[in-house]
């Protein structure tokens, strides 16, 4: 009996870790040595796993800013009505290397507040 709940219990992780493993992205993709912070007003937000991403059109560009995962966030005090589209934020982060619009954010600005994401 216990080997076929083991087999079921492989089988499963077997099953689900693909799609784990391909959902969470290294941070290597994002240039450090050249970061940046700008200051918006936030078009959309997503607060979920893996990680929470708003979008800020700054100076004429869209952005897509990766920040901290959901229970970061909220560790930090960052709640979903934070990050709200219509609120306005400064974002400190690194660009992506090869996607233009893209970048991940250390800390954000929220009412006056500076939460580390990292």
């Amino acid at each position: 009996m216990a080997s076929i709940n083991r087999r079921l219990f492989l089988s499963l992780a077997a099953l689900f870790a693909p799609g784990s493993a391909f959902a969470h992205h290294g941070w290597g993709g994002y240039d450090t040595s050249k970061s940046f912070t700008v200051t918006g007003k936030i078009l959309k937000s997503t607060f979920e796993n893996p990680h929470c991403e708003i979008e800020m059109e700054v100076d004429g560009k869209h952005w897509h800013f990766i920040l901290a995962p959901p229970s970061r966030m909220l560790q930090r005090g960052a709640t979903a009505d934070l990050i709200a589209p219509g609120k306005t934020c400064t974002v400190f982060g690194y660009p992506h290397t090869t996607r233009p619009d893209e970048a991940r954010i250390e800390y954000i600005v929220l009412d006056g507040k500076r939460i580390e994401l990292r």
